[in-house]
C-alpha cells in the first residue's frame, strides 16, 4: 500500500490576520493531531503544500507535520497586494502567525526554494519557536546578485528575467485537469516528476472557474514572488544562531553559499549529486531522510 495514502493529512483553514492582510491559510496536518507540532513545512513558488504529500505523509506515523499553502497559493485566501512589494516579509509573518496558532515546544521549520527562505526569515524572527531549520536548495543569493537583488531597481529590469518573463507567460487557464496534466507531463520544469507528485500539483494548483480550471497561484503572483527579493537571508542567518541544514542542488541552484560559509558556523551546506532545483520531486528519499533526522 501507498505509505503517503497509508497516513493521509487532515485539511485544517487557520485564520491569519496580520498587517498583509487577514483570511484563512489552508494548511495540511499530518499525523497524530493529539501531539504538539513536530515540524513545519513550505512549499517552493507556484506549488503548494499537497505537491509534497507524497513526501510528508510517510514521515506523519512518527511526526506531526503543518503543510501551509503560502499566501497566494493553493486553497489559501489570503490578500496578494503586489503595488509597492519588494520582499517575502508577508510569507514571513504568515508563517509566524502559524506559529503562533500552534503553541508548543520548538518546531523544525523546512522548506523548498521560496519556502526555506521564509522559513529562515520567520525563524529569525522567532528563534524561541524554532528548533532547527532544514532548507531545501533555499533563495538565497550571493555577492553582487544578493546586492543588486535588494534594490528597488531590480523592478526596472524585471522583464528582462527570464525566471520572471517565464512566470508571466505560463498558462492561466485549461479546459480540464486531464489537460493541464497533459500540458505537464514530462516537459519544462516537470521532466522526470512521478505522476503521482504531479497529479497531487493539481489537485490543489487549479481551481475551478467559469471557464475552466486556472492556476490557484496567479501568473502575475509568481512573477511577483521572484521579483521581490529586498528580505536578506544572510542578516537571518547571523540572527538565528541555531543549526541551519542546507541541501542545495547540483545543478542550477539558486543556494549561492559556499560549503563552510565564513562566519556561520553553525550552518552546514551539501551538494545532492545528479540533481536541479525542484530535486524534492524527483529525490523524495533525500527529503524525507533529511526531515526525520532533524525532527526525531
Amino acid at each position: 500500500m501507498d505509505a503517503a495514502r497509508l497516513f493521509p493529512p487532515r485539511r485544517l483553514s487557520v485564520p491569519i490576520d496580520n498587517r498583509w492582510g487577514g483570511g484563512t491559510m489552508a494548511v495540511l496536518d499530518f499525523g497524530d493531531p493529539k501531539r504538539p507540532v513536530d515540524l513545519v513545512f513550505s512549499h517552493a513558488n507556484g506549488f503548494n503544500a499537497v505537491t509534497y504529500r507524497s513526501i510528508l505523509a510517510p514521515l506523519a506515523s512518527s511526526l506531526r507535520i503543518l503543510a501551509p499553502d503560502l499566501r497566494g497559493h493553493g486553497a489559501t485566501r489570503l490578500p496578494t497586494a503586489m503595488d509597492g512589494r519588494r520582499a517575502w516579509h508577508d510569507h514571513r509573518d504568515d508563517l509566524i502567525s502559524l506559529l503562533d496558532a500552534f503553541p508548543g515546544p520548538p518546531v523544525v521549520m523546512a522548506g523548498h526554494s521560496m519556502g526555506g527562505t521564509s522559513s529562515l526569515l520567520a525563524a529569525a524572527e522567532r528563534p524561541d519557536r524554532v528548533s532547527q531549520l532544514v532548507l531545501f536548495d533555499p533563495v538565497i543569493w550571493g555577492g553582487l546578485t544578493n546586492v543588486l537583488f535588494r534594490t528597488p531597481l531590480l523592478r526596472r529590469f524585471s522583464d528582462r528575467i527570464p525566471l520572471v518573463k517565464s512566470a508571466r507567460r505560463r498558462r492561466a487557464v485549461f479546459d480540464s485537469r486531464e489537460q493541464a496534466l497533459a500540458a505537464y507531463r514530462g516537459r519544462g520544469a516537470f521532466k522526470g516528476w512521478p505522476d503521482t507528485v504531479l497529479v497531487d500539483y493539481l489537485a490543489d494548483g487549479l481551481t475551478a472557474a467559469d471557464e475552466g480550471f486556472a492556476l490557484s497561484c496567479a501568473p502575475a503572483w509568481e512573477a511577483s514572488n521572484f521579483v521581490s527579493q529586498g528580505h536578506d537571508p544572510w542578516r537571518a542567518m547571523r540572527t538565528y544562531r541555531k543549526p541551519i541544514r542546507i541541501l542545495k542542488a547540483a545543478t542550477g541552484s539558486i543556494t549561492q553559499i559556499p560549503a563552510h560559509p565564513r562566519g556561520l558556523p553553525h550552518v552546514s551546506v551539501e551538494t545532492v549529486a545528479d540533481t536541479g532545483h525542484l530535486f524534492p520531486m524527483t529525490r523524495a528519499d533525500v527529503v524525507r531522510d533529511a526531515l526525520f533526522d532533524a525532527a526525531v
